[in-house]
């Protein structure tokens, strides 16, 4: 009996053994696919968060040509805003002289196609009066006289250079003289 006893012994010993090894298996086949999902997530993530920079990426530089665009004549502009000044410098002198009323035509014509070119390009003077109230962020003050009565102090006395503005970009900030 006790060789009976040593069977069955080992029989049970056998059957725990193979019961612990389907269940180690088991667990070890849950991680491998528990482990697979969790590596499988972590891809899906990176994927997204490099979808979604890219997606930034395409907007920031389609935004970026946009404004290059815009302000690619630039420094044309710039360059000829002292040719602006000039002619309206010569046409304030021309007014007064009542001889010359032919020149005075041709020099007009010219002006109003430069300035009807500049606009079409973009360019567009900005408005500053004699009275507005003075601004840092938009006027470039160069002096300031005594006020002239006490409703001009801290505002504009006179605009010694016109501001220009291309697109939405201040290119030139409009010189002023503020009442004090």
């Amino acid at each position: 009996m006790s060789k009976a006893k040593e069977t069955k012994e080992d029989i049970i010993e056998e059957q725990i053994e193979d019961t612990t090894t389907q269940e180690t298996a088991e667990v070890e086949e849950l991680s491998v696919e528990d482990k697979l999902k969790e590596e499988l997530g972590q891809e899906k993530d990176k994927f997204l968060r490099l979808f979604a920079e890219f997606e930034n990426y395409k907007k920031r530089t389609s935004k970026e040509r946009i404004e290059l665009f815009k302000t690619a004549s630039k420094d044309v502009m710039v360059s000829m805003l002292p040719v602006l000044d000039d002619f309206e410098r010569a046409l304030m002198h021309i007014e007064d002289d009542k001889e010359a009323e032919e020149l005075r035509k041709g020099v007009v014509l010219i002006y109003q196609k430069l300035l009807t070119t500049l606009n079409q390009k973009g360019l567009a003077a900005m408005e500053v009066k004699n009275g507005d109230v003075f601004d840092s962020e938009i006027h470039q003050a160069i002096t300031q006289v005594p006020a002239p009565s006490e409703d001009l102090k801290g505002k504009i006395i006179d605009v010694v250079e016109k501001g220009y503005l291309l697109g939405e970009t201040v290119i030139r900030f409009p010189k002023v003289v503020i009442g004090q």
